[in-house]
């Protein structure tokens, strides 16, 4: 069962452990059957994960 990854649960972690930790779900969402729960939330942690990943970058 896949667990949804919140902007909370990522403010707890370093950026080399979210990003391992983007490795893991991507993995997981490739894994997952079309339409399931898990890749749904799979694909909502994603998300989450990119948007964090964006706002600790520097910008232009």
């Amino acid at each position: 069962m896949a667990i949804l990854i919140t902007p909370a649960t990522l403010a707890t972690l370093r950026t080399d452990e979210v990003q391992g930790l983007y490795t893991r779900i991507f993995n997981d969402l490739v894994r997952s059957a079309p339409g399931t729960p898990e890749r749904r939330t799979a694909l909502a942690s994603l998300e989450n994960i990119e948007r964090f990943l964006a706002s600790r970058s520097p910008g232009p």
